[in-house]
């Protein structure tokens, strides 16, 4: 049963686990608890804006009655002037907690988490991209990070010369995590909106002549080939060891002839392709423009699809490497870029190889955009000066 009494060395000395608190008969709403177990706190009661609170003052073991007594009466003036030390000490405790959380302990500590619920399969590489691209951040408290520092980052990416790209890759999941941080209230706000990015030109177009494919083709071959005699020397095997000996030769073929986009091939399931009909369909939630549509399969991939099916036959996506949907295959495309003498070509110009060799065969513009998925003509147009015989027709009916 709680006491009245005033706080003193004797009275507190004196207080008993039955007793359970001791309220100071001087200043209002100071008070000490016993717990069970026989410590001893003192606590500040008080009400403010109809809010009730109990601040916890300190424990006996560091206070005496006579230093607690003074912290009840700072703090007992402060709310008399409106200041509500609770929440006071509250807003202390974020701002030592945002203090000490530098974006390596809130990358690993509370964002790997949320992107591995969000997306199991993509986690780990947008984790690693910002974990690896700002390495120098890492240990730098979450709301240090400016906007010069990651401007001074994109400077210098530039000139380490990578592309616009691979730079806006980046950092917009950067941006992304930061977004988070200020949601969940680790962080009030960030300026990262005040970066200047480099631009790509989306006009830019760059396509194979019929030298470039055949010396990617003749390189992708022999990948294969190397590959392949590695395998059987390893295991002194001289079986056949089938057309493809891995994913990769099919995914260049399938891109080269179809014009998907890399996230499309890599989402790509057995079940999307009817070899009976000759097509394969893009479900909508993997398509850029979020609509379904299908493209019909020409010799060349069908033939590919024949014996990459007969090879992987429990397979259920089209491109496995050991059992496991493909995700990465950055190492492999960039030798046979190197083995083939070409420069300046990312694997999306396959894509636009596609489109192109559509477009100087006479095709249609709107049947190349339906194709490829484009939401309007627009984006189609850039191929139109590919086709100047058309353009010259047109002026000859006239004349």
């Amino acid at each position: 049963m709680a006491i009245k009494q005033k706080i003193t060395n004797t009275s507190i000395k004196s207080l008993t686990v039955e007793q359970g608190r001791l309220n100071d008969t001087e200043i209002s709403g100071f008070h000490a608890r016993i717990s069970p177990k026989g410590s001893i706190k003192y606590y500040l009661y008080y009400r403010l804006n109809g809010k009730q609170r109990n601040y916890l003052i300190g424990s006996a073991d560091s206070l005496t009655p006579a230093q607690a007594r003074d912290l009840a009466k700072e703090k007992s003036g402060l709310v008399a002037s409106g200041v509500d030390v609770q929440e006071s000490r509250h807003e202390a405790k974020r701002l030592e907690m945002r203090k000490s959380l530098t974006l390596g302990k809130y990358l690993e500590e509370h964002y790997k988490d949320y992107l591995i619920a969000m997306n199991p399969k993509r986690a780990k590489q947008s984790y690693q991209c910002v974990a690896n691209n700002f390495k120098h951040l890492i240990n730098k408290p979450l709301d240090e990070i400016s906007a010069w520092d990651l401007q001074q980052w994109v400077t210098e990416r530039r000139k380490a010369g990578k592309a616009p790209a691979t730079i806006t890759y980046a950092f917009n999941r950067l941006k992304a995590a930061f977004n988070r941080a200020v949601e969940w209230e680790f962080i009030d706000s960030h300026n990262l909106n005040n970066v200047k990015l480099i631009k790509e030109d989306n006009t830019r177009i760059r396509y194979l002549s019929q030298e470039e494919e055949q010396a990617l083709l003749s390189a992708v071959k022999e990948r294969d080939s190397r590959l392949r005699d590695a395998k059987r020397s390893a295991v002194h095997n001289k079986a056949e060891l089938g057309q493809f000996i891995d994913y990769f030769e099919p995914l260049i073929i399938m891109a080269m002839h179809t014009g998907m986009r890399k996230g499309e091939l890599l989402t790509l399931r057995w079940e999307h392709i009817s070899m009976v009909n000759r097509y394969l369909t893009i479900r909508s939630e993997n398509a850029k423009s979020k609509k379904k549509r299908t493209i019909p399969l020409n010799d060349t991939v069908y033939s590919m699809l024949e014996d990459w099916r007969g090879q992987n036959p429990e397979a259920v996506f089209v491109f496995e490497h050991l059992g496991k949907p493909v995700e990465f295959f950055q190492h492999p495309w960039q030798t046979v870029l190197k083995e083939a003498g070409l420069y300046d070509f990312r694997f999306h110009d396959l894509r636009h190889h596609f489109a192109s060799k559509l477009v100087m065969a006479g095709v249609d513009l709107n049947i190349v955009r339906e194709l490829l998925g484009h939401a309007d003509l627009k984006m189609t147009l850039r191929y139109a000066h590919l086709a100047p015989e058309h353009t010259a027709e047109a002026v000859r009916l006239i004349g």
